[in-house]
């Protein structure tokens, strides 16, 4: 699932394209909102939840892409990703939003992915125009944060929050 709406009135379903995994280059232990594997092959997870994912346990290397269309929708996910404290995220980089303030500094790395994403449309299984809103990647644990480094070659600028390179020495 996805964060964004292309139009108001449209569906908030949008998946990551394929060459986000590519450049990952990483097979996760669970996608934690995921349409499934015949719907998104291309995701590399071993399991996937398709519902009720806030309220059952999370296991291993996870990926989330959570949906966003309500107003700090992304809050109770972040918030549960970081409990979890083992994967990779991908959330709008609202940097002034208030859940922004709150999660992304506990983040070990933050990935600004360039160009914006084009998601894929849940309709067509097509790459949908331009978003507004570019996009990025958020690590959670040391693993996470490696790959997002490695990743960044191909996907765009990375950062490390201060507090990790002060902990780093």
């Amino acid at each position: 699932m996805s964060f964004r709406l292309q139009a108001v009135g449209e569906t908030d379903e949008w998946y990551t394209p394929a060459y986000i995994f590519e450049a990952l280059n990483v097979e996760f232990d669970l996608d934690v909102a995921s349409p499934g594997p015949s719907i998104v092959p291309w995701i590399p997870a071993k399991r996937y939840l398709n519902k009720n994912s806030l309220t059952r346990q999370w296991t291993g290397f996870v990926w989330m892409n959570p949906p966003f269309k309500e107003r700090n929708g992304l809050v109770p996910w972040l918030d549960k990703f970081f409990k979890h404290g083992n994967g990779i995220a991908l959330v709008p980089d609202r940097t002034s939003a208030p859940w922004w303030q709150e999660f992304v500094p506990k983040s070990n790395a933050i990935l600004f992915v360039s160009p914006k994403v084009r998601f894929i449309d849940a309709g067509t299984m097509k790459p949908g125009s331009v978003p507004a809103q570019g996009s990025c990647l958020l690590a959670s644990g040391k693993i996470a944060a490696k790959i997002l480094q490695r990743a960044s070659l191909d996907l765009g600028t990375l950062m490390i929050p201060y507090w990790w390179c002060e902990r780093a020495k």
